[in-house]
């Protein structure tokens, strides 16, 4: 919890006029973040072996954040190793943010708070994006910080649920 407190306090230095302005962009991409990095994490899942659905659904949501695999995995009755290997997904991914976000800030137009809220949303693993724009610049981190709650959130909502029936319709076993 102090974790997330620290991350909540980081999101004030946001403006709620560049939230405002960037509006449908940033839905767009907290959505579409969230159900590509489930996707993505499901089919791993898929590629790995699994085949039932609480495991699959549980994998995709820890490539969603660690965050998210564990709350997903708790609310399906996931077994205690497929919780453990979503939240390695999901630190995985948050270790690539770090590193890859400052090597690619510039070829991707990420200097500006606009542009800091659609990465946030997009990729959406809190520490990761909150190191990797403190590295590129510190002045975006409460933007995409701001953004990047909202999406564990939002993956907290649609993993176990929606996204979870649409894998069981995909995998009924």
């Amino acid at each position: 919890m102090l974790r997330d407190f620290a991350i909540v306090a980081t999101a004030y230095g946001a403006s709620f006029e560049d939230l405002r302005r960037s509006g449908l962009a940033v839905v767009v991409s907290l959505f579409a973040g969230v159900i590509v990095s489930f996707i993505s994490g499901a089919t791993m899942a898929a590629a790995f072996g699994y085949r039932d659905a609480v495991s699959i659904a549980t994998l995709g949501a820890g490539a969603v954040t660690y965050i998210v695999g564990p709350v997903a995995g708790a609310a399906l009755g996931a077994s205690s190793d497929i919780i453990a290997l979503s939240i390695a997904a999901g630190l995985v991914k948050a270790i690539l943010v770090m590193i890859a976000t400052p090597m690619v800030a510039k070829h991707i137009g990420l200097d500006n708070p606009r542009s800091a809220m659609i990465f946030g949303g997009a990729l959406g693993t809190n520490s990761g994006v909150a190191a990797g724009l403190a590295a590129t610049d510190p002045k975006l981190v409460p933007c995409g910080v701001m953004t990047a709650t909202f999406y564990t959130g939002l993956g907290c909502l649609l993993a176990p649920s929606v996204l979870y029936l649409a894998t069981r319709l995909i995998f009924p076993g």
